[in-house]
Formats: structure tokens, C-alpha cells, sequence
């Protein structure tokens, strides 16, 4: 799975690549979940920071440790996130 993207952080041991949601990022860093991090394949229109489009909807997989090659982790733009 390709997971580049435009940007990259390291974050309190957590790898953040792309146009992560802050709710999505916030949740690994609370939550701690065994995963080397977070992306947002791309650039999606709708995502922090690529216009303000509030029915956009895209994946944001999470990958590394428990997460093998990639997950999906959160679903942006849907009524219920997390629910995988």
C-alpha cells in the first residue's frame, strides 16, 4: 500500500504522514494504540488544509506494528469515524 503523501511528523514516538484529521491524530496520541503512525495517502480534497468541502470523504490508515501493512483507522467525513 502506498501511503506517501505531502507532509511528515514525528510526534511523541508516532509517525504522521499527509493531511491527518486533528481527531484522528489526537486519538493516537491519547489513546496509544500499537501502530507506527497515521496517513492520509495523497493530497483529498476536504482534508485539513485542501478546502473546505464538508460532504468530502477519505480514508486514514494507520500502519506499522498492530496494524501490518495498513488499516483502515478512521473514516473522515462519516457520521461515526472510528467505526472501522
Amino acid at each position: 500500500m502506498n501511503l506517501a503523501s505531502c507532509h511528515t511528523i514525528e510526534a511523541d514516538s508516532y509517525v504522521f504522514e499527509g493531511h491527518v484529521p486533528f481527531e484522528a491524530l489526537e486519538a493516537v496520541l491519547r489513546d496509544r494504540p500499537g501502530i507506527t503512525g497515521l496517513a492520509v495517502p495523497g493530497m483529498p480534497m476536504g482534508s485539513p488544509g485542501m478546502g473546505d468541502d464538508p460532504s468530502a470523504r477519505y480514508d486514514v490508515i494507520a500502519f506499522g506494528g498492530e496494524a501490518g501493512a495498513g488499516t483502515v483507522y478512521y473514516r473522515a467525513g462519516t457520521a461515526q469515524p472510528f467505526d472501522t
